[in-house]
């Protein structure tokens, strides 16, 4: 089959999308259900409908973009990313899924293929967790792993609930019906930039991702006893930020003493309060992250940092609060996708790896409920959620010619 990848419209369409930002360029900040994030999905949906897709949206704002196949009766085979964007980003994390997806498909159109499976192209909602404190909330509602109860208790730092907050941006219905059926999709196959160091470093084309990690993330606040930060003596004090420092280094001897590469545990956040020069810390919250593609090695690892952090704020005479905010086990990605994947860059002449993702994304919740895959192209240095995110317009070519070849053996 002769498939021409037009590059030159994918590139432009890249720096369009990450025009709409709410911050000046090159940022690009696009929280979901904001100004920004609304623009750039009526610019998706532009596309989308312009390529002769049938465009629909579910309750929570997923978005699905249907070449409609010879035998729509059979389930469809699905690809997509996200593009909404965490403060400070870049331009080519999930949007390369979204719109290397979208030229995969008009490069088919443009050779004759006739699909047999209808094909799909998602845009899922909130792979970031940046608004609600928890990432993938569209993949979640649509493998059915987050309760529909979320639409009224999960809030923004507002305080609005995403009940609020997805009705004002146009979404509304209820957020069970958002769920998807195990066997509604025969394939579910996702482009992504690396977000890692290891293909450049290679100077391999294609990663074929076998695994995903999962993340689990913690809540820990500790309590201890504020006052002015040059009346009150060493020997006195119980203050919350040294618990909190050590604490930190915890989750750092944590991740780093399982033996494996693939355990990583981060200290994303730590607020202070009240948060002032000469007043001594009374409270300290931190969020913590750990993560890996082994379940059982990453429990372990959390299980020792809730540990040491009781250990620790005994010892300083201070109290905490931990709270498990999610833990959600990883995932193999299918064989016979996986081997689809292969096929398709041996085919190419491109040089590939299998490897693990050890980012999670919304392909972690579609395995739930169908055979899924996801494919990598290199990013420069590992570089990712900056603005100097770059993956070059040949990287993501072949990328895209390697999903188009895979979907031509799914679909047809």
């Amino acid at each position: 089959m002769n498939l021409a990848v037009d590059g030159g419209r994918l590139t432009a369409e890249l720096e369009e999308l990450a025009a709409i930002s709410s911050e000046p360029a090159p940022v690009v900040t696009r929280v979901v259900f904001s100004e920004a994030d609304l623009r750039a999905r009526d610019l998706v949906k532009r596309w989308f409908r312009e390529g002769g897709l049938e465009v629909r949206e579910d309750p929570v704002g997923n978005t699905f973009a249907r070449w409609r196949g010879t035998h729509p009766d059979l389930p469809a085979v699905a690809t997509g990313s996200h593009i909404d964007a965490i403060p400070n980003a870049g331009r080519y994390d999930g949007t390369v899924g979204v719109l290397g997806g979208l030229e995969a498909i008009r490069a088919l159109m443009r050779s004759g293929f006739e699909p047999r499976r209808s094909l799909d192209l998602i845009v899922f909602t909130a792979e970031e967790p940046t608004r609600f404190g928890i990432g993938c909330l569209g993949s979640r509602l649509m493998a059915g792993t987050l309760d529909a109860s979320c639409d009224d208790t999960m809030r923004d730092r507002e305080g609005a609930s995403l009940s609020q907050v997805r009705r004002g941006a146009g979404f509304s219905g209820p957020l069970a019906a958002v769920r998807l059926n195990p066997g509604y999709y025969a394939a579910f196959v996702e482009l992504h930039i690396e977000q890692g160091p290891l293909l450049e470093r290679r100077g391999t084309d294609i990663g074929v991702v076998t695994a995903i990690a999962a993340p689990a993330s913690l809540r820990v606040s500790i309590e201890g006893e504020g006052g002015h930060a040059g009346a009150v003596l060493m020997a006195d004090r119980r203050d919350a930020f040294p618990a909190a420092a050590e604490l930190a280094l915890a989750v750092e001897r944590a991740a780093s003493s399982t033996g494996s590469p693939d355990t990583v545990a981060t200290v994303g956040v730590c607020r202070v309060f009240p948060g002032a020069i000469n007043s001594i810390p009374s409270r300290a919250d931190l969020e913590i992250d750990v993560r890996d593609i082994d379940g059982l090695r990453r429990d372990a690892a959390l299980a020792e940092i809730e540990q040491a952090a009781r250990r620790i704020c005994s010892a300083r005479k201070v109290s905490c609060a931990i709270e498990l905010i999610n833990a959600d086990p990883p995932a193999g990605c299918a064989p016979e996708l996986v081997s689809a994947l292969e096929a398709a860059s041996e085919a190419l002449g491109l040089r590939w790896e299998k490897m693990p993702s050890r980012a999670y994304h919304d392909s972690l919740f579609m395995s739930r409920i169908a055979p899924t895959a996801m494919l990598f192209i290199p990013c420069r240095g590992g570089v990712s959620h900056r603005p100097d995110e770059y993956a070059s317009p040949e990287s993501i070519e072949r990328g895209v010619w390697v999903l188009a070849h895979a979907l031509v053996g799914l679909a047809g």
